[in-house]
């Protein structure tokens, strides 16, 4: 049996995707809008024309939002001199400082789907797999008390106590190749909460749907092995590894469902 198994995917987006990099952009600093487009700017390229040597001017220069250097002939899509990408289309709110989320990118601003992203919903899958196949009930004295880590005591239990011995050791998910920015848009988003209300609006970034991204998956089979077990290494759920298309069809059919 091979120590490990590599397989080329290709991971199509259904809906707009929105996983943010943590930071906010503003409009006049970080992007502009016009002609019915978002213009992200390019701050070093833009303060690099400007003529800093001047006192006086470097003083204006520190108190003007970078929308106002640009010149209507800046504004060439095919140039790009002063802009990093351009998305068609423009959020709703357009004053001075409105926000915009970003897209999480590649220091060459393209667009990556993350491995720990496609690894968290494979380990969604796996784990309420693993849920129905050990018979388990629900019970709240086994929550934790913080809600980004209440399932922490379930996860321990259905995949390993920690993360040295956790089935997922087993399973490594590649970041995605790079796409250029042309597969971004812009999207208004809202939560809706679990009392009916709606939250205030948000503007993002988002990955355009039929957008498809390559990337790799590896098993280690290594670590399921006789060596590994005298090692003191023994992960549960083998099985659930090998049939994980299978795993993962079904728990997609029943969110599907409901």
């Amino acid at each position: 049996m091979p120590d490990y198994s590599i397989f080329d995917v290709k991971v199509s987006i259904i809906t707009p995707l929105h996983i943010g990099n943590g930071r906010i952009l503003l409009n006049y600093y970080d992007y502009d809008i016009r002609d019915g487009k978002t213009w992200r700017i390019n701050e070093d390229a833009l303060l690099d024309a400007q003529d800093v040597d001047d006192p006086q001017q470097a003083e204006l220069l520190a108190r003007t939002p970078p929308a106002d250097l640009l010149r209507p002939e800046d504004f060439k899509e095919e140039a790009g001199k002063f802009f990093r990408y351009v998305i068609q289309g423009t959020p709703r709110a357009t004053g001075e400082g409105a926000e915009l989320h970003e897209q999480i990118k590649d220091p060459f601003d393209r667009l990556y789907l993350p491995g720990t992203s496609l690894k968290g919903s494979l380990r969604t899958a796996i784990a309420w797999y693993a849920w129905q196949a050990k018979n388990l009930q629900p019970d709240a004295r086994k929550l934790g008390n913080s809600p980004r880590w209440a399932a922490s005591e379930y996860e321990r239990m259905l995949l390993g106590p920690n993360p040295n011995k956790d089935l997922l050791r087993a399973l490594h998910v590649g970041d995605s190749k790079p796409l250029d920015a042309s597969r971004l848009m812009l999207v208004n988003v809202r939560v809706v909460n679990l009392d009916g209300t709606v939250s205030a609006p948000v503007e993002v970034e988002a990955i355009k749907p039929d957008t498809v991204f390559d990337m790799q998956i590896k098993f280690d089979w290594q670590l399921f092995s006789e060596w590994a077990k005298g090692a003191g290494l023994r992960l549960q759920g083998e099985e659930w590894l090998r049939r994980l298309s299978e795993v993962v069809n079904q728990h997609s059919q029943q969110r599907i469902a409901l």
